[in-house]
C-alpha cells in the first residue's frame, strides 16, 4: 500500500501566503465586518494589536503571526463572506443580474411594470413609472443617467427575493 504523498514545500509554501493575505484582508475590515465572522478570540485579539502597530517591521511580524493562526481556522466561510462584500459572490452577481434585466424590461415595456406590481404588491406604482419615465427621456436626450441609477436602487429594494424577468407578450 502506497503512503499519501504530501503537498509539496511549495504548495505549503503558497497555502501559508495565502492565508497571510486572507489575514491582511480581515486587519482591514471595519469593526462591524469583523464582528460578523466568527473568528477565535486569539486571533480576533491578533488582528485588533495589528490595527494598532504602525512601525513596518513590527506590523510584518504581526501580519506572519496572524498567518500562523489563520491555520487552525476553516477559510472558506471567511472567503465567502469577502467575496460577498466585495461584490463578487455567485449569488449576488445572480441578484445584481435579475434586477437589470427587470430595468431592461420596465424601460422597454410598459406592461413589465404592472407585472411587477403583481409580483410587489406594496410597491409605489407612481414613483416607479415616474422614474421609468425620466429614464426613458434621459436616454432619447443623452442627458446624464441619473433616473435611471435611482430606478436601479429603487428596484434592488423592491426586489429582495429571486422573481422571474416578464415575457416579451409582443408588445
Amino acid at each position: 500500500m502506497q503512503a499519501e504523498e504530501k503537498p509539496s514545500k511549495t504548495a505549503r509554501k503558497r497555502a501559508m501566503h495565502e492565508l497571510q493575505s486572507l489575514g491582511e484582508r480581515l486587519v482591514g475590515l471595519n469593526s462591524e465586518q469583523l464582528a460578523a465572522i466568527a473568528l477565535p478570540e486569539d486571533l480576533q485579539d491578533a488582528i485588533e494589536r495589528a490595527r494598532r502597530i504602525t512601525k513596518h517591521e513590527a506590523r510584518r511580524r504581526q501580519l506572519q503571526y496572524i498567518g500562523r493562526l489563520m491555520r487552525t481556522v476553516d477559510p472558506e466561510p471567511i472567503r465567502e463572506k469577502l467575496k460577498v462584500w466585495d461584490g463578487v459572490s455567485t449569488e449576488e452577481t445572480a441578484r445584481v443580474h435579475r434586477i437589470e434585466r427587470w430595468r431592461e424590461k420596465l424601460l422597454e415595456n410598459d406592461g413589465a411594470i404592472g407585472a411587477l406590481v403583481h409580483a410587489h404588491p406594496r410597491i409605489d406604482t407612481q414613483r416607479l413609472r415616474a422614474l421609468v419615465r425620466n429614464a426613458r427621456e434621459e436616454r432619447a436626450t443623452g442627458r446624464p443617467p441619473r433616473a435611471y441609477r435611482e430606478l436601479f436602487r429603487t428596484l434592488r429594494d423592491i426586489i429582495a427575493d429571486w422573481q422571474p424577468v416578464p415575457e416579451d407578450d409582443g408588445e
